[in-house]
This record gives C-alpha cells, structure tokens and sequence, in this order.
C-alpha cells in the first residue's frame, strides 16, 4: 500500500469515521492542531535527559491521538466503535491525572511571583514550545465547538495540559540547575 492515495488533491480529506470535507474545515483545523501538539510532545521526549516525563509524556501523546479521533468522527456511533480499538473518550478522569501530576510538580517548585521567560535547557524549552502549540489548539477547538457538538471534556482536557506543560518546563529547568528567568 503506497503512503499517497491521491483522494486529497482537490483539497478535501477523509474523516475517521467516513465521509469527506475540505482540509481547511474547522475539524481538520481542531485535529491538525492537536496533531502538531503530539509532535511538539514528541520532540520533548527526545531530548536528555530522556526519562525525564517520559512515561507521562507518551500516555498524554496516547491520549491526543484519541482526542485527534474524537475530532475527526462527526458521527456518534462511528466514534464509539473506533474508540472502543483504543480505548474510552478523553475524560474526567484524565483530566484529574493531569491536576495530580501538575500539583505534585508544583509541590516541589518555588511559587511564582512573576511572569518567566520561556527557555532554559533545551527539553525546558521544547515543553514550553508544547504549551503554546496545546493553546492554539485549545483555541482550534473552541472554534469547532462553537458550530458543532463536541466531548467538552476535550476543552478541558487541553487546558489543563497546557497548564501542565507549563509546570513540566518548570520541573525540568529545576531538574538541570536552570533557574526561571524572570521577565
């Protein structure tokens, strides 16, 4: 099977649960955006020091690909049987597993009394780069949930993932002796 198949050159795509639209759709936005988030995590994850989040770093890149599914498949009952492949929707319980990882991080850091530079180590960095590509595509699917119906739990979900980026860069500056530079 070649990687090309030539359905997209007039500029629709297909969705996961069937049917075609335009690839500059709000949907193929909301996913597209959340895709390039999974990359950015991606590109986080390989740089030293490797273990640092890892794990945590792979399942929250497990739970974008089942949001990027969620925004792909307009149609309830396409959703449910795709989902049940890979697993259950993007819930409250993942999103209470990001708020117990954020507030152990934030245990161990020194409080904020000002706003700080993004930067640092380079893995602090690529983090801080996976916050704000998780706010553009918090503000995608903003955009998609104000004309269809979508798992608020998605909004949510994004929202506190950025927030968690953010302490993760935190975290890892803290883990190679980088302080926060303080704007």
């Amino acid at each position: 099977m070649k990687i090309y198949t030539k359905t997209g050159d007039g500029g629709e795509t297909g969705l996961f649960g069937g049917g075609r639209t335009p690839k500059d759709s709000l949907r193929v936005a909301a996913y597209g955006e959340v895709d390039e988030l999974n990359a950015a995590l991606g590109l986080a994850r390989t740089l030293d020091p490797a273990e640092f989040a890892d794990s945590l770093l792979q399942t929250i890149q497990r739970d974008l690909f089942t949001v990027g599914a969620e925004l792909a498949t307009p149609d309830p009952d396409k959703l449910h049987k795709a989902l049940s492949r890979s697993g259950a929707a993007i819930g409250e319980s993942d999103i209470a597993a990001l708020e117990d990882v954020i507030d152990g991080h934030e245990s161990r850091l020194e409080p904020l009394k000002n706003f700080i530079l993004p930067g640092g180590a380079p893995k602090a960095a690529a983090l801080h780069l996976g916050r704000t590509v998780c706010r553009r595509a918090e503000r995608a699917v903003v955009a998609l949930a104000r004309h269809e119906q979508i798992n608020p739990a998605i909004l949510r979900y994004l929202n506190r993932l950025s927030d968690l980026l953010f302490v993760l860069a935190r975290a890892a500056n803290a883990h190679a002796g980088r302080p926060d530079v303080k704007w």
